[in-house]
């Protein structure tokens, strides 16, 4: 699992820095939640063991002086490097905060040492429950400001894989807010060139000896940025009437990096660690595993190669089937099916995502497929619904067409996939086309929607 990918804190020292809520006991009034630009909200509440993830979500909310709104657009998380957890409205943080070491033992591979040295800290995101349909319509400029700082923190931590293209275009955007209106005399390559990875993914800023650059262009899926392409992107955008300091100028140079961020399908999405099966290679037929990084929005679920940060596997909701298995003591496994074909055949194919995450990401996927069918017609509970702020949102935006791009970074890796081919027919597996009504699960939801809860199997844990 790539724990060092998860965010904030990243070592050891931070760990201590970056707790937000005292385990050593309940008299500790003082709360630290962190927005992602690094900004601490310190809070003094009462009666703080028994306080709730919405009331304290409230007093965020009016320590910020962000709109009513803001309460169904943002939520509470739970963070370190190792897992992050989206806290239900009825969750008690601090009593989850008390629960941090069951809950990493039973979600995920950390040593003994990891996990009694770590903590988490509170953070203040963007809900993944909250459609980016919704979300175009904002005009608040502090929350604009949230989701943009949000946004640009997944672009440059490279948790969005996205085109070099488009991470241009992207950073061109950041140079405006930053910056202000381009200017030939002061903003030159040189001057771009020092401060490259505040625009840019660091995975595709490579400074050094120009041979190395070479051979690492040849040796990998992406081309290097640099800083003559984002000063030509800089230089393209069209010039705004108002001042960059203007408010109504800042409203739109947002409005335009999430309207970009939006084209990506795994905006606003969870992340999930786990490994998967690399495709046999050599005489022996060895193979290993490859560590991905499995993201779910309310459009689907995408599988990301952890190093190379581009898409091996994008599906709509509508083009799987999945389900969680605990075959031995030792591995979950999410497997995930979909439609494909094996040298010209029309086959299932199954890929297994093995993760001690896989139960809440089946869970999260359930969820996300239940919010999306009431939406779009069907029944929701009013009871169920009132337990979790999302279920009252409505449904998330068409899927955007695909990219037509060769060798987008969002196009799907099926060839770099280690996948079981089948087609099912009674007892035998035979070379037909396959149907996803008859999938090898068989897995129907049920009429009757059950909430996502994302940090449930704590012993006494409360449930939300």
């Amino acid at each position: 699992m790539e724990g060092d990918r998860l965010g904030v804190p990243q070592s050891t020292e931070d760990h201590s820095q970056r707790s937000s809520i005292s385990s050593a006991g309940p008299r500790n009034l003082d709360v630290l939640v962190y927005l992602i630009d690094e900004t601490v909200v310190r809070l003094t509440v009462d009666n703080l063991p028994s306080i709730t993830a919405h009331e304290l979500h409230r007093i965020v909310l009016e320590s910020l002086r962000l709109p009513e709104g803001a309460l169904e657009l943002f939520s509470l998380w739970l963070v370190s490097p190792f897992l992050e957890l989206q806290l239900k409205p009825k969750h008690q943080p601090y009593k989850v905060c008390r629960q941090w070491q069951d809950l990493l033992f039973r979600f995920t591979s950390c040593s003994k040492d990891e996990i009694f040295e770590d903590e988490p800290s509170l953070q203040f995101r963007r809900n993944i429950f909250f459609p980016k349909r919704k979300e175009a319509q904002i005009q608040d400029e502090d929350v604009l400001r949230l989701l943009y700082e949000e946004a640009k923190y997944n672009i440059l931590e490279g948790r969005y894989p996205c085109d070099l293209a488009d991470c241009e275009v992207l950073g061109a955007l950041v140079c405006r807010v930053n910056l202000g209106r381009y200017d030939p005399e002061q903003h030159t390559a040189s001057f771009l060139k020092e401060r490259l990875d505040s625009f840019l993914p660091s995975h595709l800023c490579r400074r050094g000896h120009r041979l190395l650059s070479a051979l690492w262009k040849r040796g990998s899926a992406h081309s290097p940025a640099d800083e003559q392409g984002l000063l030509r992107a800089f230089r393209e955008l069209p010039e705004e009437e108002e001042a960059c300091e203007d408010r109504a100028a800042l409203r739109k140079l947002y409005h335009s990096y999430l309207q970009k961020c939006h084209e990506l399908p795994h905006y606003g999405c969870a992340f999930f660690y786990g490994e998967i099966d690399k495709p046999a290679q050599g005489l022996l037929h060895r193979g290993g595993r490859k560590p991905v990084v499995v993201a779910i929005s309310l459009e689907g679920v995408s599988i990301i190669d952890s190093k190379e940060k581009h898409i091996l596997l994008g599906l709509a909701f509508q083009e799987l089937s999945w389900d969680h298995t605990f075959p031995n003591e030792e591995e979950h496994i999410l497997w995930l099916e979909f439609d494909g074909e094996n040298e010209g055949t029309p086959v299932n194919k199954l890929l297994k995502v093995y993760s001690k995450q896989a139960e809440l990401m089946s869970g999260l996927i359930e969820y996300c497929i239940e919010l999306n069918t009431a939406a779009e017609g069907g029944t929701l509970d009013p009871s169920a619904a009132s337990s979790s702020s999302a279920s009252q949102s409505p449904p998330t935006d068409r899927r955007h067409p695909k990219l037509q791009r060769q060798n987008s970074v969002l196009c799907s890796r099926i060839q770099h996939l280690s996948t079981i081919d089948y087609v099912e027919d009674g007892k035998e597996i035979k070379r037909v086309k396959p149907r996803r009504t008859t999938s090898f699960f068989g897995r129907q939801l049920s009429n009757a929607p059950t909430s996502y809860s994302a940090v449930r199997g704590a012993e006494n844990l409360e449930q939300g």
